[in-house]
């Protein structure tokens, strides 16, 4: 493959790989851990690095992870206090250690690529350049590989745990009833994000990896309310979103780190706008068509109080509500026109409103004095 070939490729299986723990992450409302995460294991990577003295080595992996897991242990200490809320601990523990990371590199690592930019960005352009050679073979991209066995892992993770990740995350104290361990559960989720967030680290930096586990899963969630296609979504708008993140910066010529995070938003934000059931267009229309019924509602108990008494030849003329209803005499006509097109009324001929059988049960329901029959 050629190596932009190479590059589209990292970058698909890195937002998939990243949208698998994400999902749980969205659901659990902990997205922020995904950040604190991917900018805490700086500082183990560094530690590593100070170790081995080799930028390469797979220890600078194994320090990662355990900090991530350290991180999430902080965060939980704090939060068990109960004197500090999650979202505070995470705000306080994952900027101390961050910093202090940064601290050293600058420090220590000057001359090493650990650089601030490609901590926070990466470089997915270089990543085709840093080969897997295996016996004089040349087997590709080592991100690629890397990320591919990452997304193995979380794939296979989720299979085998599905029920307690599920029983867990909806409902933890049942887990625990039912003798799921949710404790142990969470902090094997929890490692399994950390080592997610260490493998895409590299190759995408940490601000991608944040935007590729929270944003494709938000999007996903606003497009329906079943796991499994959560899922499978997730994992869609992640490949969508790199792929055209990468197409927008070859035509910009900017960073690939940020245009995937940028189509990332772009891609929430059509969904917030665009979703059938939760998008802002659809609440807007659903609130409107409300209203309408309302007030067409409104006007049938109007009408039911005044059938049969002596003024109704009166008080049942369209051009009556605005005095009794209140209504602009434009929207009592749109009203009286959508409750004859649904149904609830007629015109009698002397341009007297008339409920129909339809009209009155729905009065009758709507002030609890009957049901519908």
């Amino acid at each position: 493959m050629v190596p932009e070939q190479e590059i589209q490729w990292i970058a698909a299986v890195t937002a998939a790989a990243c949208a698998l723990p994400g999902v749980f992450l969205v659901l659990r409302r902990m997205s922020l851990m995904s950040d604190a995460i991917s900018h805490a294991i700086l500082l183990g990577i560094v530690l590593a690095f100070f170790v081995t003295e080799n930028i390469a080595s797979p220890l600078l992996v194994l320090a990662a992870a355990l900090t991530g897991v350290l991180t999430v242990s902080l965060v939980e200490v704090l939060n068990r206090t109960h004197l500090v809320k999650e979202d505070a601990a995470i705000g306080l523990v994952f900027p101390a250690l961050f910093s202090v990371g940064v601290i050293l590199i600058s420090r220590y690592a000057g001359n090493v690529h650990l650089d601030v930019d490609a901590v926070l960005l990466g470089e997915l352009a270089f990543a085709p350049f840093n080969r897997l050679v295996v016996g004089g073979t040349d087997l590709g991209p080592r991100t690629l590989w890397l990320m591919g066995v990452v997304l193995l892992l979380n794939a296979g993770f989720i299979l085998a745990f599905y029920k307690e990740l599920k029983l867990t995350t909806f409902d933890a104290a049942l887990a625990g009833a039912l003798g799921f361990a949710p404790g142990l559960i969470h902090y094997l989720f929890m490692t399994l994000v950390s080592v997610t967030a260490v493998g895409a680290f590299d190759a995408v930096g940490s601000v991608l990896v944040v935007a590729l586990m929270i944003a494709p899963p938000a999007s996903a969630y606003l497009l329906t309310d079943r796991l499994p296609r959560m899922i499978g979504l997730s994992m869609g708008l992640g490949v969508v979103s790199a792929l055209a993140g990468y197409w927008m910066s070859y035509l910009l010529d900017v960073s690939i780190a940020g245009s995937m995070a940028t189509m990332t938003g772009v891609v929430f934000l059509l969904v917030f706008l665009l979703a059938p059931e939760r998008g802002l267009l659809a609440i807007a229309r659903r609130r409107a068509r409300q209203r309408w019924e309302f007030a067409q509602t409104m006007l049938a108990i109007h009408l039911l109080n005044h059938e049969g008494s002596p003024d109704a030849a009166e008080e049942c003329r369209e051009a009556h509500l605005h005095e009794h209803l209140r209504w602009q005499n434009d929207f009592a006509h749109r009203v009286v026109r959508g409750a004859e097109k649904t149904g609830l009324l007629t015109r009698a001929g002397d341009d007297r409103l008339a409920l129909t059988e339809r009209g009155r049960t729905a009065a009758r329901e709507a002030v609890g004095m009957g049901v519908a029959g």
